[in-house]
């Protein structure tokens, strides 16, 4: 394997911390981000693209001689980059980290996964699929239901497709609601409706190249801005990683149950897939159900799981895009991981932007991956709702935690925000 130039696709923490992972590989050779942070500044090159543009993004890999593009984000994928790739004859020797379209809709239509993991007997809630012409057949459905009532849109939503209410007449109105294509456009003109499961969640990761794959480390995020699960979702408040009642019983189910049947089950129906498939589980009296599946890395659980990889990163993308992961390992971090996420003031709403950011310099015991931040006169302002991961490792989840939040008391900007909570329900 020579020098690698590499391409990375998206500007989160979860680009940051592929950045900095990949950054350490003896293999590399130039390292470019687009359209990156202000962090990612410190591993490589960013360039002024957008992830969605095909063409810039042709050229600019053909003029800097790009051996492997990583894709961050799933919208890319949904909409066929790696299939752009592989359609032109001077791009199809590139491999692309993330699936082609066809497996990409995983992750890009609710409808789709669910019919999926029924025809390979993957357990997952009962649910059904329904459009504006069978609201009807809906609202029956929903009475068979008991509350409280889980809605998904089946396209992407960027995070606001899961509604989940409490009574059958809320239920009702926001199923019409999404129907109608006023909430969600439409995303929401199909709507999956679930039972509701009662439990513990939980993220699992694999690299695959369709054929084989590797176990990541597992992590548990934090969806609630508010301390003990309370307020309104976000794209995540903090992860942590290992996740204690993932035992190795437990973890053996979930092999055997989900992830062999997943990756046997997209081979069969002829759907190629290289890249990161997203499990999000949860653990019901003991047994592992899948809640959704995502074609890519999670954000925040990257920032937890990324820095507990002790193998070379580069070369097991390397492998996963060559098609050769059968002859590779990956080498697990003992220790644990935390995460907490800093956020913007009025964040998940509307939030402030353009805030001086100080002190994460002076972090010294923990890692700080800019998600939301760019740089302006020479300082390194807030751009984003979800502005900095900071991830510290310890001994045990005590330890990690202890020191986490140690460390981000030194991230200084005005009305900055975080989750004094994370990780305390594992130490339970």
């Amino acid at each position: 394997m020579k020098n690698t130039n590499i391409l990375i696709l998206g500007s989160g923490g979860r680009e940051h911390a592929f950045a900095w992972k990949l950054a350490q590989s003896k293999r590399l050779n130039k390292l470019f981000i687009a359209p990156g942070n202000a962090g990612t500044l410190q591993h490589g090159i960013n360039v002024n693209l957008s992830v969605n543009d095909f063409e810039g993004i042709k050229v600019f890999c053909l003029e800097n001689a790009i051996d492997l593009l990583v894709v961050g984000p799933e919208e890319p994928l949904v909409r066929g980059i790696h299939d752009f790739f592989l359609a032109d004859p001077v791009l199809k020797h590139i491999p692309v980290i993330g699936p082609q379209k066809a497996g990409a809709v995983l992750e890009g239509s609710k409808a789709f996964s669910k019919e999926f993991m029924k025809r390979h007997s993957i357990p997952t809630a009962a649910y059904g699929t329904f459009t504006a012409q069978t609201l009807g057949e809906a609202e029956l459905f929903l009475e068979g239901l008991d509350a409280p009532y889980v809605l998904k849109a089946d396209g992407l939503a960027a995070g606001k497709g899961v509604l989940i209410v409490d009574t059958i007449e809320q239920a009702r109105l926001e199923l019409r609601e999404m129907l109608s294509g006023n909430m969600l456009g439409a995303a929401g003109t199909t709507v999956v409706i679930e039972e509701f499961l009662a439990g513990v969640e939980l993220s699992v990761f694999i690299l695959t190249d369709g054929k084989d794959y590797l176990l990541l480390p597992e992590a548990k995020d934090y969806k609630r801005i508010g301390v003990g699960d309370t307020g309104l979702n976000t794209g995540g408040m903090g992860a942590v990683s290992p996740v204690p009642f993932a035992n190795e019983a437990f973890m053996d189910k979930v092999r055997a149950r989900i992830i062999e049947p997943t990756v046997k089950g997209l081979h069969a129906e002829g759907i190629p897939y290289t890249g990161f498939i997203f499990f999000g589980l949860i653990k019901v009296q003991g047994e592992p159900f899948v809640i959704e599946y995502n074609c890519r890395m999670g954000d925040p659980e990257t920032e937890a799981v990324l820095p507990r990889i002790q193998s070379d990163l580069l070369e097991l993308l390397d492998a996963a895009g060559k098609g050769r992961l059968s002859d590779m390992r990956m080498d697990i971090d003992p220790r644990a991981a935390l995460t907490i996420m800093l956020v913007a003031g009025g964040y998940p709403g509307a939030y402030e932007k353009g805030k001086h950011i100080t002190g994460f310099e002076s972090v010294q015991d923990a890692l700080v991956f800019h998600a939301g931040t760019k740089e302006e006169g020479g300082k390194v302002v807030s751009a984003g709702g979800r502005v900095m991961a900071l991830t510290a490792l310890g001994d045990s989840a005590f330890e990690a935690r202890e020191r986490a939040f140690q460390e981000v008391k030194k991230i200084q900007y005005e009305h900055s925000f975080y989750r004094s909570d994370i990780g305390k329900d594992m130490l339970a």
